[in-house]
């Protein structure tokens, strides 16, 4: 019996409009239907592409404890990835979801990782949050020859400081918890004037604003953007 074929699809950082049109077809299509989801509440990646999943599609929902610590999720992704490969065996198709793009950032790897020297797998890219969060302030991300560095949030002052005065331009993500030290870093730095904020790209409840303007109480999926070079847009 042929296998099964593994569709790794990005389902981008919130509006379904901006689903690539072949993710939206596969999914319209798909009998078997793959997400993470947190420990409560629904899955975000899910929740974009809601309208175009098949009321008859069976959905495969990987719960992960959202907490520090890598052994829970590990054997997560381990039973996850056999209840995958239970249906990849047996011929059939699943397309998995993840917000953004699949291998920016994206859990879906962690299942990539154990499936891909098994059975054939196809990743459909998906617009990021961090152009996303660029487009809510009409700025742009990098110019020219200027060097972009991303950085988690969780990662200690010294470790971001150092990346940050190396780099031109720079997004830091998954901000949560840690808004508070990075606003004060930023301002220690001399950088908070120039940093600007977004929370919920591209939703209906998106927020930007200047550094100075964000909430101390950042949701997990918002953003702080950068530059430091002069505004691309000027001529020189």
């Amino acid at each position: 019996m042929q296998k099964g074929v593994l569709y790794g699809v990005g389902t981008g950082p919130g509006d379904p409009g901006l689903v690539t049109r072949r993710a939206w077809q596969l999914i319209c299509d798909a009998k078997i239907i793959a997400y993470l989801a947190p420990d409560t509440g629904d899955s975000f990646a899910r929740s974009i592409v809601a309208d175009a999943i098949a009321a008859n599609a069976e959905e495969i929902s990987l719960r992960v404890p959202m907490r520090p610590g890598r052994a829970p999720a590990q054997s997560i992704y381990d039973d996850g990835a056999d209840q995958i490969a239970a249906r990849l065996e047996a011929g059939q198709d699943v397309v998995m979801l993840c917000e953004g793009d699949p291998l920016f950032y994206g859990s879906f790897m962690y299942i990539l990782a154990r499936l891909k020297t098994v059975f054939s797998v196809r990743v459909v890219p998906g617009v990021t949050s961090m152009t996303a969060c660029a487009a809510a302030h009409l700025h742009p991300l990098v110019a020219r020859n200027d060097m972009m560095t991303i950085l988690p949030a969780p990662l200690d002052d010294d470790a971001l400081r150092q990346a940050i005065i190396a780099a031109d331009a720079v997004a830091i993500m998954k901000l949560g918890r840690h808004m508070p030290r990075l606003r004060a870093l930023l301002t220690d730095l001399g950088l908070a004037e120039s940093t600007l904020y977004v929370s919920h790209a591209s939703l209906e409840r998106q927020f930007s604003c200047a550094l100075h303007e964000a909430p101390d109480d950042a949701p997990y999926f918002s953003m702080l953007l950068l530059y430091k070079g002069q505004d691309p847009w000027i001529r020189t």
